[in-house]
């Protein structure tokens, strides 16, 4: 009996993109974007005091996905990103290679969007209302 770990490359990450995306084409024309996010994570340490942890994150996008980050993000755009880890070696100008761990997004959701929906149906409500208000102070 074989028994092995099943093989599984799968994160999901919220967050905001610390930079302008930086879109690109392969030679052969394959579209192709990378930005860096930031997560944070708010907890209690042993004392009651709230404390926050950033982790910044390299993303790639490719194709499709690739043009809609170019035509919908910029710096401060909230993301949630599903994808796998991926790893890729970086040559410097002095020759120095380094490893680079990032996130290969195989989707992204625009998380502003719906902030700025939300944002439209409470001016609505706040508008409403005030209207309201205004309407009982006339009676």
């Amino acid at each position: 009996m074989d028994l092995r770990m099943p093989d599984l490359n799968l994160i999901l990450l919220a967050g905001n993109l610390t930079n302008d995306p930086k879109y690109s084409e392969t030679k052969n024309g394959t579209p192709v974007i990378n930005f860096y996010m930031a997560s944070n994570k708010r907890f209690k340490d042993r004392n009651g005091v709230i404390k926050e942890d950033v982790c910044f994150v390299g993303v790639v996008a490719w194709d499709n996905l690739a043009v809609s980050c170019r035509d919908n993000l910029q710096k401060g755009s909230s993301v949630l990103i599903t994808g796998e880890l991926q790893s890729r070696k970086l040559f410097s100008e002095d020759g120095l290679s380094r490893n680079m761990v990032e996130i290969k997004a195989k989707k992204i959701q625009f998380l502003d969007a719906h902030r700025v929906m939300m944002d439209a149906l409470e001016a609505s409500s706040a508008r409403a209302s005030g209207e309201e208000s205004k309407l009982e102070a006339e009676v």
